[in-house]
């Protein structure tokens, strides 16, 4: 009866609906201010490539993402970079954008995310030679998800060195469903990557974290590196950027599982952040850093946990804020 009441009332005052209206905007936005603060805290000048991206200007995006073919590949010197040692067992062979990391040991090299199609084969492969690497002891190749800036050098390693692919499995479901995705071909399905899981080569053992959210199957991982013999737990991030359909139920499990893997690293004690995109580890600066660095100081990846929890911070909060600005988006 209250409810028809205060309907009726509504309906005899022609500004209160408005005043409602408006009354809600201005809570809304408040909300939205709140959560950017606190992720521009979190984020300090630790990690103001991820505020930028995820806090300043996210991008709606809408229910159904297009199936479209890869284009033209860029000028090389937008991306190329050189390859670098950067923990005893770590290397990087990525782009000035992307991120591709090798976990080695003389039993073997589980390689994580393979670039695009039109860059693999000079920064993972060429990379590789540059370094001394064999990269026909590649034995797994864990991608984070299923798209062409990370699983675009999937065939070409499965096919010329018989390398085991890791995918989660909705993101093989994505690859298998892609109508105009892989023009060259696509990976056959291999292993499909879950919660828990261990991908050991020697005494190198990933530990794969489900975050599902960027993609519905994205892994993340948690690892050991050595720097100078001396073991650091390392945390990888599978998938930052809100690039998948714009509503409250994708927002929440995005949210929910920066929560997971924020725990999941507390656990372990990580020290060491990485991620798949330069933008946000800011891995290109630190390689440089690592040429000047003194005996004795930490390597710049090692940043600590409480950065690393902040880190996460940081993704929470822009999401709860990008949730609400999107909310009328079902």
């Amino acid at each position: 009866m209250k409810y028809l009441a205060a309907l009726a009332t509504a309906a005899m005052i022609p500004g209160l609906a408005y005043a409602q209206d408006a009354a809600a905007i201005i809570a809304r936005d408040n909300a939205i201010d709140a959560h950017l603060r606190k992720a521009q805290s979190a984020a300090g000048t630790d990690f103001t490539g991820t505020l930028s991206r995820l806090c300043v200007a996210p991008t709606r995006f809408p229910l159904e993402i297009r199936d479209g073919a890869p284009g033209r590949p860029p000028a090389r010197e937008t991306w190329y970079a050189e390859p670098a040692k950067v923990f005893d067992n770590l290397y990087f062979v990525g782009s000035k954008i992307h991120n591709s990391w090798a976990l080695v040991n003389d039993d073997g090299i589980i390689l994580f995310d393979t670039l695009f199609t039109y860059n693999s084969e000079e920064e993972i492969i060429g990379g590789f030679k540059k370094l001394g690497l064999d990269p026909s002891k590649i034995k797994y190749v864990i991608i984070t998800h299923a798209h062409g800036d990370h699983d675009g050098g999937a065939k070409l390693l499965q096919d010329r060195y018989h390398a085991r692919l890791v995918l989660g499995e909705q993101d093989w479901q994505l690859i298998e469903n892609s109508k105009n995705g892989f023009p060259e071909g696509k990976p056959k399905r291999d292993i499909a990557g879950d919660d828990g899981q261990k991908i050991t080569v020697g005494d190198n053992t990933v530990n794969i974290v489900t975050t599902p959210g960027h993609t519905k199957g994205t892994l993340s991982m948690i690892f050991t590196v050595r720097d100078n013999g001396r073991p650091l737990t390392a945390v990888y991030t599978g998938g930052t950027a809100f690039n998948f359909p714009s509503t409250g139920s994708n927002f929440d499990i995005y949210i929910a599982s920066q929560k997971k893997l924020a725990g999941a690293a507390a656990a372990a004690g990580a020290t060491v952040w990485m991620s798949n995109h330069t933008e946000f580890d800011q891995a290109i600066p630190k390689i440089r850093m690592l040429a000047g660095r003194k005996p004795g100081e930490p390597s710049p990846f090692e940043i600590g946990k409480d950065a690393i929890s902040r880190y996460f911070v940081v993704g929470e909060e822009c999401a709860e804020a990008a949730k609400l600005k999107f909310a009328d988006l079902k």
